[in-house]
């Protein structure tokens, strides 16, 4: 099963609704690659063993792991954190989340600075590309727990947009336009 994709609505509507715009407009796996968004669809009641996973975190030089529960019952603040979870920002490395248990959504902008909702469930790995301007956000079922990924220590530093002029935005943008050979617009 791939992965749920979709461009949003224009709404301002809780942000932890499906945003469906009118009509849905699907985004495939194909179109999210375009954007460096990866994609492995995983057994998360295995995560321990799983080979495939130990085989990425591997070939990719994830050497750093944790475990995230978010829910209002085991977050201090999670409406705070929340809101700044879902603050437009970028990293300066990739993010790598891993859904173990319950549902959330991952923005990101498109090449035309829509944004794209990206549907996680238990089992969905994916890899947002440093640079890429993306938020999170719970779905209704306000619960979701991640596995972490990092090469090397962790760092969890969010620069909120703008950051045109962020040596990780100027590389995510350059390597859209080698890709494409088509100048971007500043998203």
């Amino acid at each position: 099963m791939a992965i749920e994709a979709w461009l949003m609505d224009d709404t301002n509507e809780d942000p932890r609704l499906p945003h469906h715009g009118n009509p849905t407009e699907i985004v495939s796996s194909d179109q999210l690659s375009e954007l460096g968004v990866l994609y492995w669809k995983l057994n998360p009641n295995d995560y321990e063993n799983d080979q495939e996973l130990r085989k990425i975190r591997e070939a990719r030089g994830y050497n750093y792991m944790d475990l995230l529960d978010l829910s209002p019952e085991k977050v201090e603040n999670y409406e705070e954190k929340l809101k700044n979870f879902y603050t437009e920002h970028i990293h300066q490395d990739e993010e790598i989340r891993y859904c173990l248990e319950g549902s959330g959504y991952f923005d990101v902008r498109d090449k035309g600075d829509r944004w794209i909702r990206i549907w996680i469930k238990a089992g969905d790995l994916i890899i947002l590309p440093a640079g890429i301007y993306h938020r999170f956000t719970l779905d209704a079922s306000n619960y979701v727990k991640l596995m972490r990924l990092f090469i090397g220590e962790p760092v969890w530093t969010a620069y909120n947009r703008p950051q045109e002029d962020n040596p990780a935005r100027k590389e995510y943008i350059k390597g859209l336009t080698e890709k494409t050979g088509v100048p971007l617009a500043a998203h």
